[in-house]
């Protein structure tokens, strides 16, 4: 196996438990918000803190990370892009999808206007 494609597949994996562990916060605001507006109120103070922008962008390269790299699976599992070379150029192509994608998350989420009221 080729490092590049090694270390992609690694850090595909890597980011599947990131996400894992990024759906606790989602689950903690979901619970918070059924509890009524005492809890969501203090689940938003927590949640609002500034050690929570670290978990929140954290969360968005690990999401675009793996959804790119799982999109790359999914087309070697029609067989395609599997020789030495197409799976060099792929590794580079997740990689440059990835932070682009990155880059327009973050815009939106925190540059233009992605502020909670």
């Amino acid at each position: 196996m080729f490092r590049y494609t090694l270390a992609t597949s690694i850090f595909n994996r890597f980011t599947g438990v990131a996400l894992s562990m990024g759906l606790v916060v989602l689950v903690y605001w979901l619970v918070s918000l059924a509890g009524g507006p005492s809890h969501f109120a203090a689940a938003m103070r927590v949640l609002a803190l500034p050690v929570m922008k670290l978990v929140y962008a954290a969360v968005i390269i690990a999401f675009c990370y793996h959804l790119v790299a799982g999109i790359r699976h999914l087309i070697w599992d029609t067989g395609r892009g599997l020789e030495r070379r197409q799976s060099q150029r792929s590794a580079w192509l997740v990689v440059a999808a990835s932070i682009l994608l990155m880059l327009v998350i973050g815009y939106f989420a925190w540059l233009a206007g992605g502020h909670a009221p």
